[in-house]
């Protein structure tokens, strides 16, 4: 697996440091700092780094505000947001906003370099679990959100479904009886059609759009 470059956001200098070594000493490229979201959105333009960590609450200019500007230009790089805690309605708006995950602080060093080298690929990052209980306790908490879904076809919709209840390719190529070529297929063309950047926003879409429903 192709190395990613990387950029490290965050106000303390030590959890920059720290996250610099850990990733240093495992292969992966660490491209660049910031201290602040207008000094990420400036990074972000200048170095092109494959993935960002972005921490969520900064000074100046916050994680959320920086992630939204980032995406916003169209980039192919993936954020990654750091957090305190799990149930963070910050991180379920940098999801709705195009962030393909987010991980703890505390996270473990192999976990770290391991999100770190998968975020790339597009499939599960995140557990699951985790990722479900954030989007259904903050997208369940206002009506349904209409988005036109009709561009999609059964089969599809159906694929769109069980993305948004957290399954893998391999488990949606089971439960669908099709081979993964077919699934990422599918996959891929969801996001196409509904100018999705990854699982994570997918998962967003179903909860909000009410495709997918807490305990289904």
């Amino acid at each position: 697996m192709t190395s990613p470059r990387v950029l490290i956001v965050d106000d303390q200098e030590l959890i920059r440091a720290g996250f610099r070594l850990i990733l240093t000493a495992r292969g992966i490229d660490v491209i660049g700092e910031a201290a602040d979201g207008a000094e990420a959105v400036d990074a972000e333009r200048r170095l092109r780094p494959d993935v960002v960590l972005m921490d969520i609450r900064m000074p100046a200019m916050d994680g959320l505000e920086a992630t939204r500007r980032i995406l916003a230009r169209g980039t192919r790089c993936k954020v990654l947001m750091l957090t305190t805690f799990d149930l963070d309605r910050y991180v379920y708006s940098a999801l709705a906003l195009g962030a393909s995950g987010f991980l703890l602080k505390d996270v473990t060093a192999d976990h770290l370099a391991a999100a770190v080298r998968l975020i790339g690929t597009g499939d599960a990052l995140l557990s699951p679990s985790i990722t479900r209980r954030l989007v259904q306790r903050f997208a369940t908490a206002e009506p349904a959100v209409h988005r036109d879904l009709s561009p999609l076809t059964p089969r599809e919709l159906e694929v769109l479904t069980l993305l948004g209840r957290g399954l893998s390719n391999a488990e949606l190529a089971e439960t669908l009886t099709l081979s993964e070529a077919t699934v990422k297929t599918h996959v891929a063309r969801i996001f196409a059609k509904l100018e999705l950047r990854d699982r994570a926003q997918a998962v967003v879409l179903a909860y909000e759009t009410g495709l997918v429903t807490p305990g289904s």
